[in-house]
């Protein structure tokens, strides 16, 4: 496994230095491709070929895993080959593996209604709750990942009304705080008489701070003024990410601004959220269809 060991410890460095890419990055591509070696007693460059791939595929497949997740290993794997054959390693071309075929992404959504009754579910009475509904302000303003809005420090130029975030590839975006975001963020910030650096603490039973809040936490506030709104779904905050996109597309933004604002590399992954929000269609549908029945 010498070989192979080494060889993957220097594509692991080339994606961290040379490609820029995150340590969570690179820890999501070691456990893939070790994972491959592993199952397909891989020991060199020479020893991946159509079937130790095709049959570890077929292992995924039948443990139940998820298509996306397969197509996590497949990419992985590709590139791991592109990287090789860049060094000019003999190895499988990477052409020969397909990638496996996704249905299109479902998207949740929540009603406008449900929506207003979610951003109001916390209670101002107390520092948890204003923050709670900071948090949520936040999410629907902006767009943001979760990772993205628990790496948020306190000092905020509120009055500019717009921060820079470093997302995901270290890539820098502009994202704007609205309104009531800017309010919620200042309640909240009132309250607070420590001297943590986190805009979003961390509080336990006794409401005491321990520090920054971790997405885990995020996900469970989150979840939980869901069900505290009486939201049918299962609201979480890649959801308000949706309903932010969304927002914007059905007011009439353009599709790639709302890629700025949403930090993403590629349009084609923005594009999804256009099926739910072309209001022309719709018209010409209610202008033209079935004109000649009775």
């Amino acid at each position: 496994m010498a070989e192979i060991n080494g060889l993957l410890k220097d594509y692991l460095d080339y994606l961290e230095i040379e490609k820029n890419r995150s340590l969570k990055t690179r820890r999501n591509y070691e456990h893939y491709l070790k994972k491959f070696f592993d199952y397909g007693k891989i020991n060199a460059a020479k020893n991946i070929s159509e079937n130790s791939v095709r049959d570890f595929r077929l292992f995924l497949a039948r443990a139940g895993i998820k298509k996306i997740t397969q197509s996590y290993y497949v990419i992985a794997l590709r590139n791991f080959l592109k990287y090789l054959i860049k060094r000019d390693f003999k190895v499988l071309s990477p052409d020969k593996i397909e990638l496996p075929k996704i249905s299109r992404r479902q998207i949740d959504l929540i009603e406008y209604g449900d929506l207003e009754r979610l951003l109001a579910a916390p209670s101002s009475a107390d520092l948890r709750g204003l923050r709670d509904k900071a948090i949520l302000e936040m999410f629907f303003s902006t767009g943001l990942r979760v990772s993205e809005l628990c790496g948020l420090n306190r000092y905020l130029d509120l009055k500019r009304g717009e921060i820079t975030i470093r997302g995901k590839g270290e890539k820098l975006r502009v994202v704007f705080i609205s309104e009531s975001a800017r309010k919620a963020i200042q309640y909240y910030l009132g309250k607070r008489t420590d001297a943590e650096e986190a805009l979003f603490i961390s509080l336990d039973k006794n409401k005491r701070i321990i520090g920054r809040i971790t997405s885990r936490a995020v996900q469970r506030l989150v979840d939980y003024y869901g069900k505290k709104a009486g939201i049918a779904v299962k609201v979480h905050p890649h959801l308000l990410r949706h309903q932010f996109a969304t927002d914007l597309l059905i007011n009439g933004a353009d599709l790639r601004s709302v890629q700025e604002m949403l930090g993403h590399s590629n349009i084609s992954t923005t594009q999804v959220y256009t099926h739910l929000t072309n209001k022309e269609l719709r018209q010409v549908h209610q202008a033209f269809h079935a004109r000649r029945r009775k």
